[in-house]
């Protein structure tokens, strides 16, 4: 009737769905937070704004200076975001590794 033989399958289960989990959300991770770092086009694009917005200022144009502040503004909390995903995504693979770890260990199985 049950999927499992014993509780001792199920916990193995557990354990091994655990860690291939937290392996598979630590590379991802690892690659938002590498795409996040190799990733220039918004350095180049922030670059860029501040020019735009010095030659505004130079200029006289106050319009072109307030757009290009607040594109700069949205550049910044993108990259904030995106490493505090990554960062997160860190935090919660470790969780879930320690978790198959603990339930490994209480087995009987060691490393």
């Amino acid at each position: 009737m049950f999927i499992f033989d014993s509780a001792l399958d199920l916990q193995i289960t557990m354990a091994t769905a655990l860690f291939a989990l937290g392996v598979i959300i630590l590379a991802l991770s690892i690659f938002i937070l590498t795409k996040q770092a190799i990733g220039r086009n918004i350095q180049t694009i922030a670059n860029q704004t501040t020019k735009l917005a010095e030659k505004g200022i130079t200029d006289n144009i106050a319009g072109l200076v307030g757009n290009a502040s607040s594109l700069i503004n949205a550049l910044h909390d993108l990259s904030k975001s995106n490493a505090g995903i990554g960062i997160f995504l860190v935090f919660l693979a470790i969780a879930l590794l320690a978790t198959a770890y603990f339930i490994s260990r209480s087995l009987g199985f060691t490393f």
